[in-house]
């Protein structure tokens, strides 16, 4: 129901994004196993991961100014076949058992940076895809349609590789792409989605604007919220292996089905709370939840405990989000596209600094201290935010951003 309530060209967009989610998630682990084979050594796997991070990094300061002057559509598109044809020859690497380190650095750097600009364009799209039912519902449902993308995905991965490889894997994520490519090539977007922007004032006038107000603030905390969560990534296999030595595989698939279950629980919550609150209220407090939830999680509570604190972290995670999108969207379209490009930005290069540093500290800390560490730095974040939003907003500048705060007209939310 929830998803049959959405505009009839987003449902095409969530399909399209939902099955090349999929295929990503499906590789997620099979492509570092492959590019550990084909570099031979822990050093190898790490620089070309490096280079996946790097080019999201690059085309995160770029897609702010390609997503405002060119046709969004076309851009989706474009980076779902680029990025079909880098796993095309990725599977072709494979088949032929070819150890061609540049190829698959090349397909690696591809992939990075198709991936950040996809979403750039997608989040900035959604304002005009949304019609009547505004853009928190919608965005609702994109992290809806991840949450059972990495279910699936990861449910899958093991059965897929195990029985025909590599190349089979690699070829299935080619395939999701090019379906995404051809669902999108049908989808005719509202103009202020798609057309190109021609700014009333020069763009010079632009970036200071977009650096010196409060959502990029919000852009930080997003960057910070990441480096946070890099860690509970790199520390949970070992924390699984801590706590659960006869089977750590098994730890970590409940774990993260828990936080995906939440992730789902995300959506309808939000679609009630976001019309009624400040989404750069929700934002702050929904990623302190997170980081307070996830900290929890290693403290060695009994499985059905950590799974229920693990559902809550996926919740906080989804509504996060979901508040942190729509929040952006609200903003000027000559500025959305440079906002969700600083934010793509930011959140790649948290999360890539904090695989790293947190990697490195867990060498001398546990696994709860390096947790609680890290996420310690997006907590401090979010408590700030929440502080000047709440404690230092003048009230004429609320109602001067009443358009442009998340908040959707009474009469809208009741109809959304």
């Amino acid at each position: 129901m929830i998803f049959t309530a959405a505009p009839g060209a987003f449902r095409q967009v969530l399909a399209a994004y939902a099955v090349s989610c999929y295929g990503n998630y499906l590789n997620l682990i099979a492509l570092g196993l492959f590019t550990l084979r084909v570099t031979g050594s822990p050093f190898g796997l790490g620089a070309l991961m490096a280079a996946r991070l790097l080019a999201g990094v690059v085309m995160g300061l770029a897609a702010g100014a390609l997503v405002s002057r060119l046709d969004r559509r076309k851009l989706m598109i474009t980076t779902d076949v680029v990025q079909a044809g880098a796993m095309t020859t990725t599977a072709v690497l494979a088949f032929t058992a070819a150890n061609a380190v540049v190829p698959l650095a090349v397909s690696m750097v591809l992939l990075g940076a198709g991936n950040t600009l996809f979403t750039v364009a997608l989040r900035s799209s959604v304002p005009g895809l949304a019609g009547d039912a505004g853009p928190a519902g919608l965005n609702g449902l994109l992290v809806t349609a991840r949450s059972i993308a990495t279910v699936l995905g990861f449910a899958s991965a093991g059965f897929v590789v195990g029985a025909w490889g590599f190349g089979i894997a690699f070829a299935l994520n080619g395939l999701t792409f090019v379906f995404s490519a051809l669902v999108l090539a049908r989808v005719r977007f509202e103009p202020d989605a798609g057309r190109v922007v021609k700014a009333s004032r020069p763009r010079t006038s632009v970036l200071p604007e977009v650096f010196g107000s409060l959502v990029v603030v919000m852009v930080v905390v997003r960057g910070l919220d990441a480096f946070g969560s890099a860690s509970h990534n790199v520390a949970l296999p070992v924390q699984a292996a801590s706590v659960a030595p006869a089977a750590p595989s098994a730890y970590l698939s409940w774990f993260w089905a828990a936080w995906a279950v939440g992730g789902l629980m995300a959506h309808p919550l939000s679609r009630w709370l976001v019309p009624r609150v400040r989404a750069d209220l929700v934002f702050p407090v929904a990623t302190a939840v997170m980081s307070v939830a996830f900290v929890l999680t290693f403290c060695g509570w009994q499985a059905p405990i950590t799974a229920a604190v693990a559902l809550v972290a996926g919740i906080a995670d989804g509504v996060g989000e979901i508040a942190f999108t729509t929040r952006l969207q609200a903003e000027p379209e000559d500025r959305r596209g440079h906002l969700f490009g600083l934010a793509a930005t930011a959140e790649t290069t948290g999360f890539g600094v904090g695989m790293v540093t947190s990697a490195a500290v867990l060498e001398v800390l546990p696994a709860p201290a390096v947790v609680g560490l890290f996420h310690s730095c997006a907590l401090v974040a979010a408590v700030v935010l929440l502080s000047r939003v709440t404690f230092r907003r003048p009230r004429a500048a609320e109602e001067n951003e009443e358009r442009t705060d998340g908040v959707l007209p009474r009469s809208r939310a009741r109809a959304d």
